[in-house]
């Protein structure tokens, strides 16, 4: 790797730098009318960066894959990092991946997680949540979660959650089967035996045994009436419904500028949180 190579990833990797906000775009090679932007804010707490985004268009054969991410680390940058280098690779690799596609993306999570925790002398503790969109040829959209990092889609203006919150609350008898606890002490909010406030993550070492990482997937087919997909953590939709969101940027022609507002709209509404968003226009 040279110098510029080095420069280049070193400008790509989310969490580091002295900036607080970084920004970037793309579009589609097999349609001019979708493109994508990404903008990501450091929140006010005092450690580093821990929001990671993945957004970028690839060409494999005579397909095209459009491939985008949120991933927002607790306790943690080196796991969403780890997942930002690491998963959209190993999904695609996935010897179904074609063919049986939510499948493969089922078992490219769990195989990922595995190798976390396998890693985690060198990864460390915490964890981190995980939102994924597979475009595949501008047509079908693949989105698969685990936590609370969402995806939303709007057509023809309506917004449409595709995502699932994976709340503690919502998954207290699988946890309590699991042998663990769902507690609002301390703090107020529900936690996983009184520690982590999502119940499914990537890593979490010492809290598996009662976590989750199994995605929730869901399929939706790209047509006329489809205006564009939100990606973002919950730094946006602690503050913003998802139709809040859709209604927020339903005027800004550049993904990358929609991106921004949005982010500086969850910012206007008080969230202390890291904040990043990746919009996808189809239109």
């Amino acid at each position: 790797m040279n110098g510029r190579d080095i420069l280049h990833k070193m400008k790509e990797k989310v969490g580091f730098g002295s900036s607080s906000a970084e920004s970037g775009k793309g579009k589609s090679k097999m349609s001019k009318n979708v493109t994508h932007g990404y903008h990501l804010v450091k929140g006010k707490s005092y450690h580093d960066m821990e929001d990671y985004v993945f957004a970028q268009f690839k060409q494999i054969n005579n397909n095209e894959l459009g491939l985008f991410a949120i991933y927002d680390g607790h306790l943690s940058h080196d796991i969403p990092d780890y997942l930002k280098s690491h998963l959209f690779e190993n999904i695609i690799n996935e010897p179904d991946f074609w063919t049986e596609t939510e499948t493969a993306v089922r078992r490219a999570y769990h195989i990922t997680d595995k190798t976390i925790l396998d890693k985690a002398v060198d990864l460390g503790r915490g964890g981190s949540t995980a939102v994924t969109a597979i475009l595949i040829d501008c047509k079908r959209l693949v989105v698969a979660n685990v936590g609370d990092s969402r995806a939303v889609i709007s057509k023809n203006g309506v917004a449409k959650q595709l995502s699932i919150d994976h709340e503690p609350s919502k998954e207290r008898s699988k946890i309590e089967d699991r042998g663990g606890f769902v507690s609002n002490f301390p703090g107020d909010v529900p936690r996983v035996d009184g520690q982590l406030a999502v119940a499914r993550a990537f890593g979490d070492r010492s809290l598996k045994k009662h976590l989750s990482s199994e995605p929730d997937v869901s399929v939706e087919t790209i047509s006329e009436d489809t205006d564009y997909l939100i990606l973002a953590s919950d730094g946006i939709w602690k503050v913003l419904s998802n139709q809040e969101a859709v209604d927020c940027i339903k005027h800004v022609k550049c993904p990358q500028a929609a991106a921004k507002q949005l982010t500086e709209e969850a910012l206007a509404r008080k969230s202390t949180d890291d904040i990043s968003c990746v919009v996808v226009k189809f239109k």
